[in-house]
C-alpha cells in the first residue's frame, strides 16, 4: 500500500494584495500595541528592535506585517478537508498603488476562465 505523501502533489498559492494606508500613525500605533503586549512572546531587545523598525517605517508596511495573524492567512484554505497547509510565508512591502502584470493574462484566471 502506498503512503500517501508519495503521490502527495504540493501547491503553491500565491495572492497580490494592494491595499491604501489611510492613517500610518495608527497603523503603527496598532503594531506598537502588539508588540508591547506582554503576551507578545519577545524578548526585551527583541521588542525594542521591533518597536524601532515599526517607527523609522514611513510606509506602515512594518506595522501591516506585524497585524497580519498567520491564521488569517490559512483561512484561505482552513474550509478545504482536502489539502494541508506545509508551510507559509508573509511579506509586505511598499507598492505603486496597482498590482504588477507580470504573467501571461491565463496567470489570472480560475479553471473557469472568470478574472481574478
Amino acid at each position: 500500500m502506498s503512503d500517501t505523501t508519495d503521490t502527495g502533489r504540493y501547491l503553491r498559492l500565491t495572492v497580490d494584495l494592494v491595499v491604501e494606508v489611510m492613517d500610518v500613525g495608527a497603523l503603527q500605533a496598532a503594531a506598537l500595541a502588539e508588540i508591547r503586549d506582554p503576551e507578545t512572546e519577545l524578548e526585551q531587545d527583541e521588542r525594542q528592535e521591533q518597536i524601532d523598525l515599526v517607527n523609522t517605517d514611513d510606509t506602515g508596511a512594518a506595522a501591516l506585517q506585524w497585524l497580519i495573524e498567520p491564521d488569517h492567512v490559512l483561512g484561505l484554505v482552513e474550509h478545504l478537508s482536502d489539502i494541508e497547509p506545509r508551510e507559509a510565508m508573509l511579506g509586505v512591502e511598499p507598492s505603486d498603488g496597482v498590482l504588477e502584470d507580470e504573467g501571461d493574462e491565463d496567470d489570472h484566471h480560475d479553471h473557469d476562465g472568470h478574472q481574478h
